[in-house]
């Protein structure tokens, strides 16, 4: 593993993480990038994964239906079964320092999945997501050859798409994971808006370009 040794989670822990789980899931909805109980998300603690369940609308969510597994997929905590996409989630907190994963059907950003092999560098937020964002190929939901697919995707990347199905980005937090989700639907937005325009193509990016931008977003933000 990457990050080396996990101290056991502290209860406590893992009520704050829950409950910005749940807060998080019921974001996505309100935001419009799920629909009913598609997409699904997840946060680490230690060595425990706390994860939304399977086919549990999240305003149904309380304190006390936490749900988490071990890095293995073996069930540590609470009674409801762990989303269908748990491989996928722990293919990804496996190989990566990922503290945190956001799945969605996000509309704009499942529409361009299936059209393109890699999302069109039509802003510089690309470089948010570690670069051009590639596109996973289609293999059913749930399945060992979808985490596969996935991880081959976000080598050197945050975030990727899922052909016919989604996205998925992680972070060290829930909100970084979410707002790269966010730039993610924005960009396919922006790039299927422009593409509709009858006789024009977009501008886009070179890499040069988005290797300048790389450079100046290490530091950007508040200092510290």
């Amino acid at each position: 593993m990457k990050t080396g040794e996990r101290t056991p989670a502290a209860p406590d822990d893992i009520s704050r993480t829950w409950a910005d789980v749940v807060a998080t899931a019921r974001r996505s909805t309100a935001d419009g990038l799920v629909v009913g109980t598609s997409g699904n998300v997840s946060a680490r603690v230690g060595d425990v994964v706390l994860v939304t369940p399977s086919g549990v609308p999240y305003d149904r969510l309380g304190p006390g239906d936490a749900v988490g597994v071990d890095l293995d997929g073996r069930q540590v905590l609470g009674e409801l079964a762990p989303t269908s996409e748990l491989p996928m989630h722990l293919a990804v907190y496996r190989a990566t320092d990922a503290a945190a994963i956001v799945h969605t059907h996000a509309t704009h950003a499942t529409a361009v999945s299936t059209l393109v092999d890699e999302v069109p560098p039509i802003h510089y937020m690309a470089a948010a997501l570690g670069g051009p964002v590639r596109v996973a190929p289609y293999a059913l939901y749930g399945t060992d050859e979808l985490a596969a697919h996935t991880l081959r995707a976000l080598d050197g990347r945050t975030g990727c798409l899922l052909r016919n199905h989604g996205t998925l980005t992680h972070g060290a937090t829930l909100e970084a994971a979410y707002d790269r989700t966010a730039q993610l639907e924005w960009m396919c937005r922006v790039w299927l808006t422009a593409s509709a325009v009858p006789g024009r193509a977009p501008t886009l990016l070179a890499p040069a370009q988005l290797d300048e931008v790389t450079a100046k977003y290490q530091g950007y933000g508040q200092p510290g």
